[in-house]
């Protein structure tokens, strides 16, 4: 029987393949992330399924979310799979359908406001404006690069991510904000948000600046990141239009229910929901 020992060049490998297959550089970043954390945990043991079976197990005696398990999981069977190691792969953790939101990561609209005015009172001006352009939006952070001054001009971004292109249409106010904002940084094409070098501003650079604005702001740490952002715009959007179908293809999801996630009423609105039912006397 092979001893299967993971070497840095499987896992360079991997993130190789990763690459070609077009997974985006935060989805790469986070499944190495992953792959390292078993890597440092098995200490030079042998990759057996009971290993992966007792990892899985020990990251839910640290009360890991099911979904932050499952993620880990997704990593690592995907490098199995790279592999060839199919039977290494183990199950999923299995969770039941949430009803709604926990608050602890719950974006409410006043606790936005509250970060874009914390932001604008802090001289941190790109930073507002990229939360405002993500939520008023609903592109991933990482998409906030196709934002470029050619593509605020014309009202609309090309997006391309994960094998599709889809058209995202730029409010009208957010387009002369960004505009504006091009002008006074002498940026005449191309992205429009740049770190001091010129350089693409980072996911971890971004959601690192969102936490440095909680206290400030008197807004929760455990609902302040980027993507939050996104969750907040698709609640507005169907408060407003009720389309689900149509916020899905805006958002850039294959699946509607993946979009369902997106707009699961908070905890406080669905204790109102069971106190209408009058079922008690």
């Amino acid at each position: 029987m092979n001893i299967r020992i993971l070497s840095t060049e499987q896992i360079t490998a991997y993130d190789t393949y990763l690459r070609i297959e077009e997974r985006a550089a935060g989805t790469r970043e986070k499944y190495l992330r992953d792959v390292q954390a078993f890597v440092c945990w098995l200490n030079g043991a042998a990759v057996t399924k009971e290993a992966v079976t007792s990892w899985k197990e020990r990251l839910l005696a640290e009360h890991r979310a099911p979904s932050t398990v499952n993620a880990a999981l997704s990593a690592l069977n995907g490098l199995f799979r790279f592999l060839g190691w199919e039977d290494c792969r183990t199950r999923f953790v299995r969770v039941q359908r949430r009803l709604f939101r926990d608050p602890a990561r719950e974006l409410t609209r006043p606790d936005y406001d509250r970060l874009i005015a914390a932001a604008r009172e802090l001289g941190r001006d790109r930073l507002a404006l990229v939360m405002e352009a993500i939520c008023s939006t609903g592109v991933r952070v990482s998409e906030i690069r196709y934002l470029t001054v050619e593509a605020v001009q014309r009202g609309r971004a090309e997006i391309s991510l994960k094998g599709k292109v889809r058209t995202i249409l730029i409010p009208t106010k957010l387009a002369r904000k960004l505009l504006k904002y091009a002008k006074k940084n002498k940026t005449v094409s191309g992205e429009i948000f740049l770190t001091g070098n010129g350089k693409s501003l980072s996911r971890r650079q971004i959601w690192a600046e969102m936490k440095r604005l909680c206290v400030h702001a008197g807004v929760e740490p455990s609902k302040v990141f980027p993507h939050n952002l996104r969750h907040c715009f698709a609640t507005a959007y169907y408060r407003a239009y009720r389309d689900i179908a149509k916020l899905a293809d805006v958002l850039g999801h294959s699946s509607i229910e993946t979009t369902r996630i997106y707009l699961l009423t908070s905890g406080a609105e669905h204790q109102r929901q069971l106190d209408r039912l009058g079922l008690v006397s």
